[in-house]
């Protein structure tokens, strides 16, 4: 069951785009790959296999295949967490800063 500290309806006021690409979170010092799901201009939803908690903050990098198109970097924080098998996690993150 998802992990929630608040009423997130805004989730509803941006455009998901379904990407389900690799990205690089970055937490503590640690590069950890994962798989962002979809993203949106206010935030994003990660498959990560690691334990993280709603407060936590990530720099989450996706590097572009295209040698003329920039990746994304962007400062974000976890909103919410759905556990799943094998000790993996959906994380709901806001960003807060692109780079």
């Amino acid at each position: 069951m998802p992990q929630t500290p608040s009423n997130h309806s805004e989730k509803r006021d941006f455009i998901r785009m379904r990407i389900d690409t690799e990205v690089s979170l970055l937490h503590e010092g640690q590069v950890i790959a994962a798989v962002c799901l979809d993203l949106s201009s206010g935030g994003m939803q990660v498959q990560a296999p690691q334990q993280f908690k709603v407060g936590d903050h990530l720099e989450v990098r996706i590097d572009s295949d295209h040698p003329a198109l920039r990746g994304l970097h962007a400062s974000t924080e976890v909103v919410w967490i759905a556990d799943q098998p094998a000790g993996q996690q959906k994380l709901g993150l806001r960003i807060l800063a692109m780079h």
